[in-house]
């Protein structure tokens, strides 16, 4: 069996908040027991509110965040736990795409600068080999031979975006993170970038971790979609089986908000209650259950495992496979 490129093991980060002087204070548990795998080569999806988490485990796995417990193996190695000192390889084969193309570059440097300085800090090549380089990143992403002298403010958002994906891969790394990279981008320019994230993976054999709150977008790139809930995933399957075969509420809730053109086409919309509830302070058993339709006294009582329930798909719910197997009436969006 292929070893996964990279596998989470009851992965937590809590962040502990200012509180009175004598006391216990607060902790906010922004990941709260993750466990992922993904295969090399695949994009896995991630979706969710905003507050559930998926951006703090994208800076959890790169490191960027040190996380509080658990495991991080890349590769078949623990990084989770590995000293500053150690992090220079893996920070050379996991590289990220951040969501604000305005704010995650430099506005001093120019893009030129900006593209060579992962090889720069990694020592790569010579500085006429870099010079090369970032004139071959910069024709793979769609700008012209001109923009390595000028500065990322004289740029679009879908251009700068297209700067920071050529930063990104330009130590040739084996995983990309990408956390939500078309959420500040209009509609044509999303799909421009999507089309050529897509055809980096194929012709430099990527693999994507792709956060996104766009449920339309993820669906046409991912092989896998998770979906998060509260620091946790909630439920994991194969793109096309979690759109036609959803079996958590919280999922059947963000699917049938999906906006379709066709109204006779659409899902029956599945109520969900409230507001996703505080990462300080979370609620017993299902934490779902205070926005879900179908709660009971066991789910107050009884918090629902990740269970695998057929074909790999997994789903964190006491009424998983009753769900699955019910007949919605309509296509999925």
């Amino acid at each position: 069996m292929t070893q996964p490129l990279l596998t989470l093991r009851d992965v937590h980060k809590h962040f502990r908040l200012p509180g009175p002087v004598f006391g216990p204070k607060p902790v906010l548990r922004a990941v709260d027991g993750v466990d992922l795998e993904l295969m090399r080569g695949e994009t896995l999806g991630l979706v969710g509110e905003s507050g559930c988490g998926k951006s703090t485990l994208a800076r959890t796995v790169i490191r960027l965040y040190e996380p509080t417990s658990g495991s991080i193996v890349f590769d078949g190695e623990e990084v989770g736990q590995t000293g500053e000192n150690r992090l220079g390889t893996f920070r050379r084969r996991v590289q990220m795409i951040f969501q604000d193309p305005y704010a995650s570059l430099n506005p001093r440097m120019s893009v030129g600068e900006l593209i060579a300085e992962p090889m720069d800090i990694a020592r790569v090549g010579t500085p006429a080999s870099r010079r090369k380089k970032v004139a071959e990143l910069l024709d793979r992403v769609g700008l012209p031979a001109d923009a390595g002298a000028r500065f990322a403010h004289e740029f679009s958002g879908g251009q700068r975006q297209r700067i920071g994906i050529a930063r990104a891969i330009a130590l040739e790394p084996d995983l990309v993170i990408c956390d939500e990279p078309i959420s500040a981008l209009d509609v044509s320019v999303q799909a421009q970038v999507v089309n050529m994230l897509e055809d980096l993976q194929a012709d430099l054999g990527l693999t994507y971790l792709f956060i996104t709150h766009d449920l339309s977008m993820v669906r046409h790139i991912s092989d896998r979609i998770g979906v998060m809930y509260l620091g946790k995933i909630v439920e994991l399957a194969t793109s096309a089986d979690l759109y036609h075969r959803p079996s958590h509420p919280y999922t059947r809730a963000l699917l049938s908000a999906i906006p379709v053109p066709d109204p006779e086409a659409a899902r029956a919309a599945e109520p969900m209650q409230g507001e996703i509830p505080s990462p300080i302070d979370i609620p017993s058993g299902c934490r779902f259950r205070t926005r879900c339709p179908l709660a009971t006294e066991l789910c107050a009582r009884v918090e629902p495992p990740l269970t695998d329930i057929g074909n790999g798909h997994l789903s964190a719910c006491h009424f998983a496979k009753e769900l699955a197997q019910e007949t919605t009436g309509a296509s999925a969006p």
